[in-house]
C-alpha cells in the first residue's frame, strides 16, 4: 500500500521526528514498511537499526556490570605466551588486584587478559571478560566468570573505563595502545578523575616513554606535566599499591 490511486504524491511528509519534502518523499508509511513481510531484508543493515543495536549492547553490558565492585581493567597482548615471565606477571597482578580488593576486567582473550582473569579466579575474585568481535575471534577465555561479547569497539572501551577505577597495562600491541591512550587522553581532559594508570614492564614501555619526553612534550606537543598522568613500575606489589593509593581503597 503506498499513495492511493490517483492521488498526487505530498510535497510534505512528516515521518516520527524526520521531515522529508519534494524528492525525498517515501511512498508508504514506517507502519507498513514494519509489518510488509516482503522485500529483501537489506534494512537491517541500515543506521537507524544499528543505532538500536548500539543500544541494545549499552543496555546489556551496563545491566551485567551494574553491580560489580570497585575493579581495575589489566590489558596486554593476546600473543603473550603462557610460559613467558609476563604471562606470570598478568596471573599474579590478577591475584594480588583481588587481594587488595578489586574484581579483574580484561578483554577476554587469551595471553595477558587470560593471565590476569586465571589470577583472579585462582583468588576466588571476580573475573569479567568484555570481548570483541573480530575476525580471528578465539572466544573468551576459561577463566571469565562474568562475560559479555560486543560489536562495537566504541561501547566494549566505555564498559572498561566506566566500571574500572584505574588500568594497569601490560605489554602489547596496538589494541594495547588504544586502550593506554584513551585512558590517557580522558585523564588529561579531566573526563575522568582519580583514575590511576600503571604501565607494567619497564623495559618494554621505555622507548615510549622516551618519545613521549623527547619527541611529544619537547616539541611542545604535550605539557610535562602529562607524564605524570602514569606510572610505570617492574613489582607487582607497587602497581597495586598505586591503583589502590589513588583509587582512595
Amino acid at each position: 500500500m503506498g499513495i492511493p490511486e490517483g492521488m498526487a504524491k505530498p510535497e510534505e511528509q512528516r515521518l516520527g521526528p524526520v521531515l522529508r519534502r519534494r524528492d525525498q518523499v517515501q511512498s508508504g508509511t514506517t507502519d507498513q514498511r514494519l509489518l510488509d513481510t516482503e522485500g529483501d531484508s537489506e534494512w537491517v543493515h541500515t543506521d537507524p537499526w544499528r543505532v538500536m543495536r548500539i543500544q541494545s549492547e549499552f543496555v546489556e553490558g551496563f545491566g551485567a556490570l551494574a553491580e560489580l565492585p570497585s575493579a581495575i581493567s589489566v590489558f596486554g597482548s593476546a600473543r603473550t605466551k603462557p610460559d613467558s615471565p609476563e604471562y606470570e606477571a598478568g596471573v599474579r597482578i590478577g591475584r594480588a588486584l583481588v587481594e587488595a580488593g578489586f574484581a579483574v576486567i580484561t578483554g577476554g582473550g587469551p595471553g595477558a587478559m587470560e593471565a590476569a582473569n586465571k589470577g583472579a579466579r585462582e583468588a576466588k575474585g571476580v573475573s569479567v571478560g568484555l570481548g570483541i568481535e573480530l575476525p580471528f575471534e578465539q572466544g573468551l577465555n576459561q577463566h571469565v566468570d562474568i562475560g559479555v561479547n560486543f560489536r562495537y569497539f566504541f561501547v566494549r572501551k566505555t564498559m572498561f573505563v566506566k566500571y574500572a577505577q584505574g588500568f594497569v597495562v601490560l605489554p602489547g600491541g596496538l589494541g594495547t595502545l588504544d586502550e593506554l591512550f584513551e585512558a590517557l587522553t580522558l585523564v588529561q581532559t579531566r573526563k575522568v578523575t582519580r583514575f590511576p594508570i600503571v604501565l607494567f614492564g619497564t623495559e618494554y614501555w621505555k622507548g615510549l616513554v622516551d618519545w613521549l619526553r623527547d619527541s611529544v612534550v619537547a616539541g611542545g606537543k604535550a605539557s610535562e606535566r602529562d607524564l605524570l598522568l602514569f606510572h610505570v613500575t617492574d613489582d607487582v606489589d607497587e602497581a597495586v599499591a598505586l591503583v589502590t593509593k589513588e583509587t582512595g581503597k
